[in-house]
């Protein structure tokens, strides 16, 4: 099945805040599972299978859709506003 596009996606991908992990996480001492990256201003947060899935709390809170997976060798997108995987 192709990926649809999705007009939430911008077109310059915003560069990750850091590369040393959940940026909230960072800050409390937390622990993560895998990182996302809020692809309209770089925040990195923690996915959906950490405890504290701060990349999905991030992008309700600033209304910022589209999150990217930042594990090595996935390239892939999603919107939490139409819950699928974009392009």
């Amino acid at each position: 099945m192709p990926i649809k596009p999705c007009d939430h996606v911008p077109a310059d991908i915003a560069q990750p805040h850091t590369l040393r992990g959940c940026e909230d996480c960072l800050k409390t001492g937390d622990t993560w599972v895998h990182l996302r990256l809020c692809v309209q201003c770089g925040h990195v947060g923690c996915c959906d299978s950490s405890k504290n899935r701060h990349a999905t709390k991030h992008s309700h809170a600033q209304q910022h859709p589209v999150i990217q997976s930042m594990e090595s060798g996935e390239d892939w997108m999603w919107c939490n506003l139409h819950e699928r995987q974009v392009g």
